[in-house]
Order: structure tokens, then sequence, then C-alpha cells
């Protein structure tokens, strides 16, 4: 996979990690943790598709 098609990939992750946020706070009875879990992942998406805009090397979680 090429470096753009593997970013493509990871914003396409991110959008709809943020769709799942929003879909998740648009209802009541939605549990907190479920919404703090997708922004930690949404969070770390962004950091790894900022790691490789900029060429940093990957980390290891």
């Amino acid at each position: 996979m090429s470096l753009q098609s593997h970013l493509a990939e990871l914003e396409k992750k991110h959008k709809a990690l943020d769709d799942q946020i929003h879909d998740c706070q648009a209802h009541p009875a939605v549990d907190d943790l479920q919404v703090v879990e997708l922004k930690r992942r949404k969070l770390l998406v962004k950091e790894e598709i900022e790691r490789l805009r900029h060429g940093d090397p990957p980390r290891l979680h």
C-alpha cells in the first residue's frame, strides 16, 4: 500500500469516527464511556496521519 493510499484510508477512518461521535452525542441515552473511547481512537488516527505526513517514524502503543 502506498503512503498516499494509506493516508487516504486513515482520513476515511478519522471521518467515520467523527461521524460516530456526532451520532452518539445526538442521542441522550449514549454511554459517555463510549464517546470517550471513540474520541481516543480518533485522536490516535489523527496522530498517525500527522506522523506520516511529517515523515516521523511510527510509534508503538
